[in-house]
């Protein structure tokens, strides 16, 4: 349980969070029309006859997109339900031509379900399972565009028809934070799934933040609705805002009214968008132009077995391995990157060494880039051979440094980099004895107080010697040697 609170002046207050998370799904055209679905294309470029309602037209699911939500549901580990029917969600705005949108409120199609968040970055032990209550498919609505023309509002279809998964979390979350790890979490589970593509600044998901406030303890309090938000900074920062403002209103002696809201990101506030009663009305009903869906034991078969290793399973692979668990999470996090390493691990590297190596070189590197793991100038497979490199003593680590930033630079193997510029590791005792005695020569005073017993000053020695055979020398054989030379 988190101990988040919120101080008001007559005592402390806790939030009370709910997501209901909009998913544009992954697929080649809308949910009931063929037309195309690529962002950023040119206004009503993209609308079918059916997407822009004219008369007659009538809705053909896709097959694709009811599979991708399956997959979804199967991910969370949600019961899916073999027979769901959609209904018509009735409305008049500007950018619905149908009147109407087909959602599923009475028969989902997919059930309840589960997702197990990290509470504490720092311990990745400390979890929490957030319930997910439902996830249903829905079609979007367009959009209205009011900066064109100095007195009319324009209205873009291309979204019109595109298909949606609507996850909605159980009331479980207690903090901002708690909620920002669960949209990192799911839109993790989505990008691995492949049903989401998770891009929240392109809108393919969003996310509606409902939050109430309460004393410790008590019922609910009543909620409001934050709309359409697409960040988890953004979502964590309503739920700031909106909180600390119901507080103030309770404290104050008013009540919270149940309504729709809107975020603003440039300061961080939420403000009234309308009220939305419990009973407001969309008349709700089956559709009667689409008939129930009905899955068959091939159908699920197949989408369960097309589901790829999850995060969860992924990080406890990679720690079974000898991976610290930090590292194990943050190979994890994003789907691109777990694609990497499983690539370098095939390559044949030690999980460990390979994810310290990670951690540390390659990603230091590419954020001094500025490149993402994706436009890596460095493969999997050259990786590989350079931290082979390391394991059999060719390189020593500020060998491999080099060779590496080469690597960067160049695009280069290993290997012919360490051939041309003569970069090899020696662990030829003779030369490195010789080295040895000229710095113990140059330096008897440091000898004289290290044989009386200033044992720190060893570490100096190591640096001559390495500094002396230009780092090329093995840091084991050296550290032995020194340890004879200097009694």
């Amino acid at each position: 349980m988190s101990d988040y609170r919120i101080q008001g002046a007559t005592g402390e207050w806790e939030v009370v969070i709910g997501l209901e998370v909009h998913a544009q799904v992954t697929s080649n055209a809308k949910l009931f029309s063929g037309a195309a679905t690529a962002f950023g294309a040119e206004p009503n470029s993209q609308v079918s006859l059916v997407d822009a309602a004219m008369p007659g037209m009538l809705p053909v699911p896709n097959k694709e997109c009811i599979r991708q939500a399956v997959r979804t549901g199967m991910a969370l580990e949600a019961q899916i339900n073999r027979w769901s029917r959609f209904d018509r969600k009735n409305y008049f705005y500007a950018d619905l031509p149908q009147g109407y949108q087909i959602s599923q409120l009475y028969h989902p199609l997919v059930g309840e379900g589960a997702i197990e968040v990290a509470v504490d970055e720092k311990n990745p032990d400390a979890t929490k399972t957030i319930g997910v209550e439902r996830i249903h498919v829905e079609q979007d609505a367009g959009k209205l565009m009011h900066d064109q023309h100095p007195t009319r509002s324009y209205v873009d279809l291309n979204r019109s028809g595109v298909a949606l998964m609507e996850i909605v979390s159980r009331p479980d979350m207690r903090s901002p934070a708690e909620a920002g790890a669960y949209l990192r979490k799911l839109r993790n589970v989505l990008r691995y799934v492949g049903s989401c593509d998770g891009n929240m600044e392109e809108g393919s998901m969003r996310a509606d933040v409902n939050v109430s406030v309460r004393r410790p303890g008590e019922p609910f309090g009543t909620r409001t609705e934050t709309k359409n938000v697409n960040s988890v900074r953004f979502v964590m920062q309503a739920i700031e805002h909106e909180a600390s403002r119901q507080v103030d209103v309770l404290e104050g002696g008013g009540q919270i009214v149940q309504e729709t809201r809107l975020f603003n990101p440039d300061t961080g506030t939420t403000r009234s968008m309308r009220s939305k009663e419990d009973a407001h009305d969309y008349r709700y009903f089956p559709d009667p132009d689409l008939l129930p869906l009905e899955l068959d034991d091939a159908f699920l078969e197949e989408c369960r077995a097309s589901l790829p290793e999850l995060p969860d399973a992924k990080r406890r692979r990679y720690e079974a391995a000898g991976v610290s668990p930090y590292n194990a999470g943050v190979l994890t996090a994003e789907v691109e990157t777990a694609r990497w390493f499983d690539a370098l691990l095939e390559a044949g590297s030690d999980a460990k060494q390979a994810s310290n190596w990670v951690a540390a070189e390659l990603f230091g590197a590419l954020n001094r880039l500025g490149r993402s793991i994706e436009d890596c100038p460095v493969s999997p497979a050259q990786a590989a051979e350079l931290l082979k490199l390391v394991a059999d003593g060719t390189l020593s680590g500020s060998l491999a440094k080099q060779v590496f930033e080469v690597m960067l630079e160049t695009g280069d193997d290993a290997g012919k980099i360490v051939e041309e510029r003569g970069l090899k590791q020696t662990s030829d005792t003779g030369a490195i004895e010789a080295e040895i005695a000229k710095v113990i020569a140059a330096n008897a005073d440091k000898v004289a107080e290290y044989r009386s017993g200033k044992d720190k000053l060893f570490g100096f020695f190591v640096g001559q010697t390495m500094k002396a055979m230009g780092g090329k020398a093995n840091p084991g054989v050296v550290n032995e040697l020194l340890k004879k030379a200097l009694g």
